[in-house]
């Protein structure tokens, strides 16, 4: 059965298994079948030798977080990613139009989600809706609207952070403002960047939606993005000038004010497709350093915590069997708070108990407090 793999990048793994260790469903079930190494090997049987697409195999796929950890681990440079989503894309065109396809309809109709995610945050205070989905602990009733103070940068707002944790987005900006750069919001322009749907294996839907540049857009102006799965999806995915908030904050730091640290003993969780996809993990200890008493490491160098963007909607047994290992490590380090740059990172671990915030949440607060 052809999968639609190129087989030269399907050969390019020697399967000598560097990448287990980097492997969180490896490191939570110990078997093969759900590791980098293995899921490769079931490519291959399944594309040169037609195997058939059991049960067993397709499960083996489905439970692939594509945190990408594997890759900066191979010596062969195998990439991986481009493996998993054109199988992860192959199985869900064979299986057709699935429930996946449309929990996230809603994500490129913003007026419908936050609709929808105002009725949530009622159902949810009147206490009818389960822990267990992971949802933040108290969903907006209404949101600030989105005001423009300039045209410096432009600030990619997205869909469902927008809808749920819109507040990251005034933080962002404020921190932008006070290093004397002009901020407009995207906006409802462009709602969605399509990363949730590449993931769930609607590749070309969400090419497109990365790609889906609203002709009001001035190419020639940088775009910040403060969720790091957003950001990593449209840096790999369109031809813009795209940075991470902090990986842009951190060229603009000596123009930030001199303030007093909060007293606070901060770890910081690096989410996957920030350090593994986008390489810019660094800036995030290099723009919260001034503004906090005392940061600290995670000993698990780098490991996913099991969000996985839906990841932990489709997959809760296994996302919170990885969510453990993640929380174990932050136990060790014993911090006031954790700083994650990616929304469902923070929502997946604050589910599990830990207290979380965003990298520029904290900065905005030291800012302001000063």
């Amino acid at each position: 059965m052809d999968l639609g793999i190129d087989e030269d990048r399907l050969a390019s793994c020697v399967q000598c298994g560097l990448c287990l260790s980097s492997c969180p469903t490896y490191r939570v079930t110990g078997d093969e079948t759900y590791s980098p190494r293995g899921r490769i090997a079931l490519m291959r049987e399944v594309q040169l030798h037609d195997a058939p697409l059991t049960a067993e195999v397709r499960r083996a796929f489905d439970t692939c977080i594509q945190c990408l950890g594997c890759e900066p681990a191979c010596p062969s440079v195998v990439p991986y990613g481009q493996l998993i989503e054109r199988t992860r894309e192959h199985l869900t065109r064979e299986r057709g139009r699935n429930v996946r396809s449309l929990l996230l309809w809603p994500l490129t109709k913003p007026r419908l989600l936050r609709i929808g995610s105002t009725l949530l945050a009622g159902a949810q205070r009147l206490h009818i809706v389960p822990k267990r989905l992971g949802l933040p602990t108290s969903l907006p009733m209404r949101r600030r609207r989105h005001v423009s103070s300039g045209t410096d940068v432009y600030l990619f707002t997205g869909c469902v952070m927008d809808a749920w944790q819109r507040e990251v987005h005034h933080a962002t900006q404020r921190v932008l403002e006070a290093a004397g750069l002009g901020v407009t919001p995207i906006g409802d322009d462009w709602p969605c960047c399509g990363a949730l749907h590449t993931h769930a294996g609607l590749h070309e839907q969400g090419t497109a939606l990365a790609r889906r540049t609203p002709g009001s857009l001035d190419t020639n102006i940088p775009i910040v993005v403060n969720s790091a799965g957003c950001g990593a999806h449209l840096k790999q995915h369109s031809d813009l000038t795209v940075f991470d908030a902090q990986e842009f904050l951190a060229q603009h730091l000596d123009a930030l004010p001199r303030v007093t640290p909060l007293d606070m003993r901060l770890a910081i969780q690096d989410p996957c497709h920030l350090r593994h996809v986008q390489r810019a993990h660094l800036p995030t200890r290099q723009v919260l350093a001034p503004f906090v008493t005392e940061l600290v490491e995670l000993d698990d160098d780098g490991l996913c915590c099991g969000a996985g963007g839906a990841y932990s909607i489709f997959e809760p047994d296994m996302a919170t069997q990885v969510r453990s290992r993640k929380i174990a490590s932050i136990d060790r380090a014993k911090p006031t708070c954790v700083a994650s740059a990616n929304p469902g990172c923070s929502m997946h671990l604050a589910a599990g108990g830990v207290t979380t915030e965003h990298p520029m949440v904290i900065i905005d607060r030291a800012l302001r407090q000063s």
